[in-house]
């Protein structure tokens, strides 16, 4: 029997992308060819991920970042983009609060035979293969888990040897200004909502503190964000804001002592390199499924706190208690755990990865 041709499916962030990965080569195992379908958020992730042959971009207009009026001339476009990828199959990757079905629909629109996914809503004939949220697919488990067991449901498993880590593709070498500095701590300040973010002022008072230490401090960002790295980079840190492209920015992130990062992006990204983890994590969304998936985490910031669950993009408590009140000494503190647990693990066990991702 002839291996099908697949479309993976992940329409929204960077980070939403790279949590992926695992799945996605549980299906290139079982497939002669995978096609990563994303939006422009989520496309330079998949660029990065093994076993994809290739990626397509396409603006959803039910996710929130691309919304856009949909229309004849926007299923016109998709219908085109699955005409010329022809898949046998697709498989729907969405978080907990997403639906799979309107992308099935279209799916089905578009001539696509089988399609799987994970639903609370009955899908009718939209989807071949259902998984149930809350039934046969636990609520609280990490992304990476729940994708794959969506691969998995549709038959598609990881091959021997792959234990399922986040790995991307290692193919950029750090900016010299990086290159030669060999012990340094990235911190990243910026997130993708306020309410994930913790105070500019604690990053820049971070920054001078390690460099009172000795420690040299990259600090990474978007084009967006060059305004904060560089407030928070100040005098002593080396400012990357805004010029990295994602192979670079792993590049940078694999070479560091221990990565300073919120839940963002850059966090999956860190964990897909094999490096230390210290993670502000606001409990705006479970940490549960969406902490940094890697065996050297430290997480920060107050997981009971009342913006609980409340998937807030503006913080709704006064003060932003949950992350305002990490001090610094509560990182560098959690930098020397790492440190410590990191000397008492065997080196394959920290940056472990599938044949030729790194």
């Amino acid at each position: 029997m002839s291996r099908p041709r697949v479309l993976v499916a992940r329409l929204d962030s960077f980070g939403d992308v790279l949590v992926a990965g695992p799945a996605v080569r549980a299906v290139a195992a079982g497939a002669s060819h995978v096609t990563m379908l994303c939006g422009p958020q989520g496309a330079p992730a998949a660029d990065l991920l093994p076993g994809v042959d290739r990626v397509r971009v396409w603006a959803a207009p039910w996710v929130t970042e691309t919304a856009k009026p949909i229309d004849d001339a926007v299923l016109a476009e998709f219908r085109a983009l699955v005409a010329e990828e022809r898949p046998d199959e697709a498989v729907v990757l969405t978080s907990f609060h997403q639906s799979p079905l309107p992308l099935a629909l279209l799916l089905r629109l578009a001539g696509v035979p089988r399609v799987s996914g994970a639903s609370v809503d009955h899908p009718g004939s939209l989807l071949d293969v259902r998984l149930r949220p809350g039934e046969d697919l636990p609520e609280d488990v990490p992304e990476p888990e729940r994708a794959l067991r969506i691969a998995d449901a549709a038959g598609f498993r990881l091959p021997p040897g792959d234990d399922g880590r986040l790995v991307v593709r290692h193919d950029a070498v750090a900016p010299p200004s990086v290159a030669g500095l060999g012990r340094y701590v990235v911190v990243h300040p910026g997130a993708s909502v306020p309410a994930r973010s913790w105070p500019a002022s604690h990053h820049r008072e971070l920054v001078a503190a390690y460099a009172e230490r000795g420690v040299p401090v990259v600090v990474t960002g978007s084009p967006g964000e060059r305004d904060l790295t560089a407030a928070v980079a100040g005098s002593t840190g080396i400012d990357l804001g805004g010029r990295t492209t994602p192979a670079k920015l792993a590049a940078v992130l694999a070479g560091a002592e221990v990565v300073v990062v919120g839940n963002t992006g850059p966090a999956h990204l860190a964990a897909a390199v094999g490096v230390p983890i210290v993670s502000l994590f606001s409990p705006v969304v479970p940490a549960v499924r969406w902490a940094p998936y890697a065996p050297l985490v430290e997480l920060l910031g107050d997981q009971a706190a009342p913006c609980r669950l409340s998937r807030a993009r503006e913080c709704p408590v006064p003060g932003h208690p949950c992350l305002s009140t990490v001090r610094i000494e509560d990182v560098l503190a959690a930098h020397e755990r790492l440190l410590d647990r990191a000397s008492r693990m065997e080196p394959r066990s920290l940056r472990s990865a599938p044949e030729g991702a790194a």
